[in-house]
């Protein structure tokens, strides 16, 4: 039996992968770790709350104090770091609140680690959760692979790379058994709308403008978030330490093209009204890159992984899942999934 922290649990993908060990991995113990921002919802975990081997941690992993409490009050096995802000948007207008909680919050963490564990981690584990954002830009042609250099060109990517960079440093250094995955967009259930594919269904749904930046043909690898699941499993149970692993979906679309998908699944099965006049050019982001994608042969050929899910099914997916969750999706626009903590921790 292990027990895994899993960092910023109740985020996207984080709460993805609880839900996906907690099915896969009966037996494992689960502790989430979560300061429940604006995109934390717990209400994602619902399925395994009451869980005897699931246990939630309201904390910020910026906050040593707090930080070391988890790891000594815990006989902790592996760790998850999904913990982090992650919109580029807000990192441009605050720079620093990335800074804290991607950089230093990661350093608390490894430095707890290697407390806890003092040098006796032959079975101990440490997964930097990461971007394909740090290597920076592509043109038409080529991929990022694992040597590529990094080149980040926002406060966000920055921010990720030097939490990398870090959690390299301290393989390096001390020879804390860490990896590091980098990942490309990734989308389905439970994604909070700022993020191009539940804004544009959220906006369409109520015939709001679709705001898509610049001309719309920057491209994007997206990657379904149960695929992403999956390879995080096999590289926290096979994975080597000290390497880094890059995952991607071979699934690259420019976001003029993803909305227009989304358009016209919208227009044909929910209502006719939903078209392409709702797109509103808007000025590009500043330091845009123009296209990600990522070659994950080494995942491929020395994990045994591969992306199941075409670009094609696990959009109809995603879209269905936003139809089926409409009261999950008001009360995330509406800030009122904070109550959910407050209902279920603070009133027990």
């Amino acid at each position: 039996m292990k027990t895994v922290l899993v960092t910023g649990g109740a985020g996207f993908i984080g709460s993805n992968f609880l839900l996906y060990l907690a099915e896969k991995y009966p037996s494992y113990r689960l502790l989430n770790l979560d300061k429940l921002t604006y995109a934390g919802n717990l209400e994602n975990l619902k399925a395994i709350e009451k869980r005897e081997n699931y246990r939630f941690i309201r904390g910020d992993i910026a906050d040593s104090a707090v930080v070391g409490k988890v790891f000594a009050g815990e006989e902790i096995d592996w760790v998850v770091n999904f913990a982090a802000e992650s919109h580029v948007d807000r990192s441009i207008l605050m720079p620093a609140l990335f800074v804290r909680t991607n950089i230093v919050g990661t350093a608390n963490l490894l430095n707890a680690a290697l407390t806890r564990w003092e040098g006796a981690w032959e079975e101990k584990r440490f997964l930097q959760i990461s971007t394909d954002e740090v290597y920076g830009s592509l043109g038409e042609t080529g991929f990022f692979t694992e040597t590529t250099p990094l080149d980040p060109h926002t406060p966000y990517a920055a921010s990720k790379a030097g939490a990398d960079l870090l959690v390299k440093a301290y393989h390096d250094t001390y020879g804390l058994p860490v990896i590091i995955s980098r990942c490309t967009n990734n989308y389905g259930p439970y994604q909070f709308p700022e993020k191009l594919i539940p804004l544009v269904i959220n906006n369409a749904l109520h015939r709001k403008k679709l705001p898509v930046y610049g001309d719309g043909r920057q491209i994007r690898d997206w990657l379904y978030v149960e695929d992403h699941c999956k390879a995080l499993d096999l590289i926290l149970h096979k994975g080597k330490p000290g390497e880094v692993y890059n995952i991607g979906g071979h699934n690259e679309r420019t976001n003029l093209v993803v909305v227009k998908t989304i358009i016209g699944y919208l227009r044909e099965h929910v209502d006719p009204g939903i078209t392409e006049d709702l797109i509103a050019f808007v000025p590009d982001r500043k330091g845009h890159d123009f296209r990600y994608g990522i070659d994950p042969a080494k995942i491929c050929n020395e994990l045994g992984w591969r992306p199941e899910t075409p670009f094609a099914e696990g959009i109809v997916r995603t879209i269905r899942w936003y139809l089926e969750n409409r009261d999950w999706l008001a009360r995330v626009t509406a800030g009122e999934y904070q109550e959910y903590y407050r209902r279920v921790y603070e009133e027990r």
